[in-house]
């Protein structure tokens, strides 16, 4: 056998060894539709996992592929998907239940044989199990993670933002990559710029990826489920950015794929985000209507009918059968009633003011919003911010950004230093 007939061994080996293993895992067991969705996830989250891994591994010297042609950023596209089925979807099928350490162990032990084995493609240097380590700890286990609190469906807030690293890693990362490699182009360095001009550019991909964010949030939050059409919300979605756009999240990516091709020099970067815009209003707009309007009926007809796809409406759409959100305003605290008058004279939409010492249940600490749709209460900037969500579209970016986990925390602490700590509220006497 000559030099040639052995990288063709390696890599087909590599390529035929885990979509048999897939298949092999899914017959013999025949998951359900929740442990299949699992897998699926675990294989998208190796997906630029394992290429942030890669190149990585090239700089530190842990390895390197020798190989040409079929290859992305150096790697060998085959054995990139054969790694991503063995770390994603292969144990995720094969062992749902067996104890994660038991299956990093497994991992562990399959790699120390077939890494050597793929040489000469794989080219071990002497720190290589280093590598294989930061692989275990962030490629496998989290994708593991995922197809179980998937699965099971589980840890909803936690597991939705692993599917927005996965994803946004698919969008930001691992697609710009294709694209500019496909079309033998380059691209500029943007961290070769002068600050001022990286400081724009943050700022301008921070917009529409706050859109995206704040969608997903919405899911989480309102809808009882994620972004993934197969962990999909249980309940119609209309609150929030939903009020202003019907496609949030579509809207989100284009504009960031199109912005990052004009940053990174590469148009055909742009066009992709031109082609994901046409695809998402064709058949992907289709089916997805047509699943919508079979889950929820005529409130996802009338929602349709008043809210946009692509350009938000400037003041928010609310349903005339859907309970108006209450905003519950302290009347004996003059910075609080002042909070509630400014909102009033707002005319927010979907929105009522009510004194915070009425309010049926309990007594209050701080400025409370109530949605009335069954979600939870918020209080504090969290509730400000879903009041702003009921004034208009400018308002509702600031809701949007303030409601960002750390921002709001953040936020909620200068806040309480400024004297909007919490104060005990006296329940009015019926």
């Amino acid at each position: 056998m000559n030099h040639v007939d052995g990288y063709l061994i390696v890599r087909a080996a590599s390529l035929y060894i885990g979509v048999v293993l897939t298949v092999a895992a899914w017959a013999l067991r025949r998951p359900g539709r929740r442990e299949l969705s699992g897998a699926m996830m675990a294989f998208v989250w190796n997906i630029p996992m394992l290429l942030a891994l890669h190149l990585i591994a090239d700089r530190a010297g842990w390895w390197q592929f020798d190989a040409k042609g079929g290859l992305l950023l150096g790697m060998p596209v085959d054995m990139y998907f054969a790694w991503a089925c063995l770390w994603g979807a292969v144990p995720a099928l094969a062992m749902p239940r067996v104890r994660l350490g038991v299956v990093v162990a497994v991992a562990l032990a399959v790699d120390l044989v077939l890494m050597p084995a793929a040489f000469p493609v794989v080219q071990l240097r002497n720190h290589w199990l280093a590598g294989e380590f930061a692989g275990l700890v962030f490629c496998l286990l989290p994708a593991q993670i995922l197809a179980r609190w998937t699965a099971r469906d589980e840890h909803l807030a936690l597991r939705t933002v692993l599917q927005v690293i996965a994803f946004t890693g698919l969008t930001l990362f691992v697609l710009p990559a294709v694209v500019i490699e496909g079309s033998g182009g380059g691209w500029n360095n943007p961290f070769v710029r002068p600050g001022w001009e990286l400081s724009l550019i943050v700022q301008a991909l921070a917009l529409p990826a706050l859109f995206g964010l704040s969608a997903v949030q919405e899911f989480v939050m309102r809808g009882g489920g994620t972004p993934v059409p197969f962990d999909a919300p249980r309940k119609i979605v209309t609150s929030g950015i939903y009020a202003y756009v019907a496609n949030p999240m579509q809207l989100s990516a284009v504009l960031l794929l199109m912005l990052l091709g004009i940053i990174l020099g590469n148009l055909w970067l742009s066009a992709a985000g031109i082609m994901a815009h046409i695809y998402s209003i064709g058949i992907a707009g289709w089916d997805e209507g047509e699943d919508l309007r079979g889950r929820f009926g005529k409130a996802w007809t009338a929602y349709r009918q008043r809210v946009p796809r692509w350009i938000p409406r400037w003041r928010p759409w609310y349903r005339d059968a859907e309970p108006v959100a209450s905003l519950y305003v302290s009347e004996s605290c003059g910075m609080c009633s002042e909070v509630g008058l400014w909102f009033r004279s707002r005319n927010a939409r979907g929105l009522c003011i009510v004194a915070a010492e009425s309010h049926p249940d309990r007594s209050l600490t701080r400025i409370t919003y109530e949605p009335m749709d069954g979600s939870r209460a918020v209080t504090g900037v969290e509730a400000i911010a879903r009041a702003f969500e009921h004034i208009h579209f400018g308002w509702a970016a600031i809701g949007f950004l303030l409601r960002m986990p750390i921002v709001s925390t953040l936020a909620q602490v200068f806040v309480d230093a400024s004297g909007g700590e919490p104060r005990q509220i006296p329940v009015a006497r019926k």
